[in-house]
C-alpha cells in the first residue's frame, strides 16, 4: 500500500499560531496597562508632567531596541530562541514594575519588558507569514493584531476593575499592595504561558531551510502546506537565498547592487506612519484625555474600556477581509477614514469652550462628538492599518534580508511611538487637545498618498515571489 500523502492541517496552523500570537497578547497588555497607572506612578514616585511622561514612554525606548536586535539574532539563533528569551523578559518586566519604589527603578523595569515587547512585535508576526500558505496568510498574520489588541482590552479590563474595587489605582488591594502594582503583576500569567507553549511549536522552515535542517523543513511544510507543495517551495528558498548569497545577517544592502533595495525604505514609511496619527495616544493616555476633556477617573477608565472592545470587533472584520480584498485598498480606504475623524477630534477639542480655570469644558453635545469620533478612529485604525500593517512587514521583505529589514523597520516603529508618546503631556499643556491631534490628522492625511503612490499589493504571493516584487519596485 502507497503511505497517504501529508496533507496541510489547518488545525496545526492555529495552534502554532496562537501560540506564537501570545507574544502579541503581551505587547498589548504591556503597552496598554500603564494607561490606568500614570496618575497613581505620578503621585507615588512624586514625578514631574516631564518624569510622569518617562514613566510611560521608557518602555518604548527598550522596544526599539528590541526590534533592532530582534530580527537580526532571529537569524543567528531561530525564530523560537528570540521569542523564548522575550518571554522571560516579560515576565520580569511584570514583577519588576510592581515592586518598584522610584522612577528609575520603574524605568529600568519598563526598558526591560520593552526589549521584550520589540522583540515579539518583529518576530511573532513573522513567523506566522513563515508558516502560513499564502491563501490564508493574511487572516493568520491578521490574528497577531488580534492578539494585541485583546491584550489591551484585558489590559484596560483589568485596570478597571482594580481600580473600582480599590477606589482608585493608588487605592489598596490584596496584600496591603497599591492596585496599581497588581496592574502589572496580573501579566505574570500569560508571559509564563507564552514561554511554556514555544517548546511545543517548531522553528521556522525558512529558518530551517537558511541553516541546512531540511528533513525538519520538510516535516513542518508537509504539514502546513502539503507535500505535494514541500519540496518546490524548499526549492524555491534555497534559490532565493542563493541568489543573494553574500549579503549577511547584518546587511540591508543587496550584493548585486550595493545598494539598499527601495522596498526596504517602504517599509520603513509604513511603520513609522502606523504610528504617527497618534493611535497609541488613545490607548496610552485615554484616561488623561477624558479626564482633561471633564471625565472623573472611572468615566474615563470605562471610556477607554469600551474603546478597547471596538477594537478587538474591528479586527474581527479586518480577518475576514484582508485576504479578499488585499492589503493597499484595506490601507488606502482606512487612511482617509482616519483622517477624517481625527480632524473631528481636532475641532471639536479645539473649539471647546473654557472653564474659569482654563481647562476644556465641553458640552454634553461636544462630549459625545469627540466620544464618537475618537472611536471611529480607533474602528478605522482596527480594520486596516493595525493588522494589515503587521501582516505586510512580515511578508513584505524577501527571505534574504527579512531578518535586517524586520529589525530596522521595528525601530521605525518604536521610534515614532516614543515621539508620539513622549510629546504628549507637553503637546497638551502647551497647545491643547485641539491642536495636538490636528499634528496626528496631518500624518493621517499624508498616509494616504504614501500607501497610493509606494505600497505594493501582497495577496496571494508566496513569500519567495517578494523577490520578484522588489525587483519590480526598483
Amino acid at each position: 500500500m502507497t503511505p497517504a500523502t501529508p496533507q496541510p492541517s489547518r488545525w496545526y496552523l492555529l495552534r502554532i499560531t496562537m501560540v506564537a500570537t501570545l507574544g502579541g497578547f503581551l505587547f498589548g497588555f504591556d503597552s496598554g496597562v500603564i494607561s490606568g497607572a500614570v496618575g497613581a506612578l505620578k503621585e507615588a514616585f512624586g514625578a514631574s508632567d516631564i518624569g510622569s511622561g518617562w514613566n510611560v514612554s521608557s518602555m518604548l525606548l527598550g522596544c526599539g531596541a528590541g526590534a533592532l536586535v530582534a530580527g537580526r539574532l532571529s537569524e543567528r539563533l531561530g525564530r523560537l530562541t528570540v521569542m523564548k528569551w522575550s518571554a522571560v523578559f516579560f515576565v520580569v518586566s511584570a514583577w519588576g514594575s510592581g515592586v518598584s519604589d522610584g522612577s528609575l527603578e520603574f524605568v529600568v523595569y519598563r526598558v526591560l519588558g520593552g526589549l521584550a515587547v520589540g522583540a515579539a512585535s518583529v518576530i511573532c508576526p513573522a513567523y506566522v507569514c513563515e508558516i502560513a500558505p499564502a491563501e490564508i496568510r493574511g487572516r493568520l498574520g491578521s490574528l497577531q493584531q488580534m492578539a494585541i489588541v485583546l491584550g489591551l482590552f484585558v489590559s484596560f479590563l483589568s485596570n478597571y476593575l482594580l481600580a473600582s474595587w480599590a477606589g482608585s489605582a493608588a487605592g489598596t488591594a490584596w496584600g496591603g499592595f497599591e492596585a496599581w502594582r497588581w496592574m502589572f503583576w496580573i501579566e505574570i500569567g500569560p508571559a509564563v504561558f507564552f514561554w511554556l507553549g514555544l517548546f511545543f511549536i517548531p522553528e521556522s522552515p525558512r529558518y530551517l531551510v537558511r541553516t541546512g535542517d531540511l528533513a525538519t523543513a520538510r516535516t513542518v511544510l508537509d504539514r502546513s502546506i502539503g507535500a505535494d507543495q514541500t519540496e518546490a517551495t524548499i526549492a524555491e528558498i534555497e534559490t532565493s537565498f542563493a541568489r543573494h548569497r553574500g549579503a549577511g545577517d547584518h546587511s540591508l544592502r543587496d550584493p548585486a547592487t550595493s545598494r539598499i533595495p527601495k522596498i526596504i525604505w517602504i517599509g520603513m514609511g509604513l511603520a513609522a506612519l502606523q504610528q504617527l496619527s497618534g493611535i497609541n495616544i488613545v490607548f496610552y493616555y485615554g484616561p488623561v484625555m477624558w479626564q482633561a476633556a471633564g471625565f472623573d477617573e472611572t468615566g474615563a477608565l470605562a471610556k477607554t474600556l469600551f474603546s478597547g472592545s471596538l477594537n478587538i470587533i474591528s479586527t474581527l472584520i479586518a480577518i475576514s477581509l484582508i485576504d479578499r480584498v488585499g492589503r493597499k485598498p484595506m490601507l488606502f480606504w482606512g487612511g482617509i477614514g482616519m483622517s477624517a475623524f481625527l480632524i473631528i477630534v481636532a475641532l471639536v477639542f479645539g473649539l471647546a469652550p473654557r472653564g474659569a480655570d482654563g481647562e476644556i469644558a465641553l458640552t454634553t453635545a461636544g462630549g459625545w462628538a469627540a466620544l464618537v469620533a475618537a472611536n471611529g478612529y480607533v474602528v478605522c485604525f482596527a480594520i486596516t492599518w493595525g493588522p494589515v500593517t503587521w501582516v505586510l512587514l512580515g511578508e513584505l521583505f524577501p527571505n534574504w534580508v527579512r531578518g535586517a529589514a524586520l529589525s530596522v523597520c521595528g525601530m521605525m516603529i518604536w521610534i515614532a511611538n516614543f515621539m508620539i508618546t513622549a510629546s504628549f503631556e507637553s503637546l497638551l499643556t502647551y497647545l491643547g487637545l485641539g491642536l495636538t491631534y490636528g499634528i496626528y490628522a496631518t500624518f493621517a492625511v499624508v498616509s494616504i498618498g504614501f500607501v497610493w503612490r509606494l505600497i505594493p499589493e501582497t495577496k496571494n504571493l508566496r513569500l519567495e515571489e517578494m523577490d520578484e516584487l522588489d525587483l519590480a519596485k526598483g
